[in-house]
């Protein structure tokens, strides 16, 4: 996946054929969309957007939405659940802290 980074706010960039235009999607944040005919334009259109977020933020006297609480809620099969508890109680982890280090881990950090 190719990302933009502004201001601590990633976008997703993708292309869109139907209109021969470069486009993102910031997915740390309330989405916004933004578009470009080349990189350079991209980066521009997507410093106005998050500009633009900001000075609204601002206005409104509220807080720019660009993290996460740290609380993340799942939905998996029991069995999964199960083997998890287990590997966790192998380690000596809780299985909160178990399934932080497997992120960390699948993401290379």
């Amino acid at each position: 996946m190719n990302t933009m980074n502004y201001k601590g706010f990633i976008a997703k960039i993708e292309y869109d054929p139907e209109i021969n235009r470069l486009f993102g999607t910031v997915i740390n944040s309330a989405p916004h969309t933004f578009y470009g005919e080349s990189v350079d334009e991209l980066q521009r259109e997507m410093a106005n957007t998050i500009e633009e977020y900001l000075k609204i933020c601002a206005e409104k006297k509220q807080a720019p939405r660009k993290t996460y609480s740290g609380k993340l809620h799942l939905r998996i099969d029991p069995a999964l659940h199960t083997q998890a508890a287990i590997e966790a109680a192998k380690t000596g982890q809780s299985i909160n802290s178990w399934i932080a280090d497997a992120i960390e881990r699948a993401m290379g950090a």
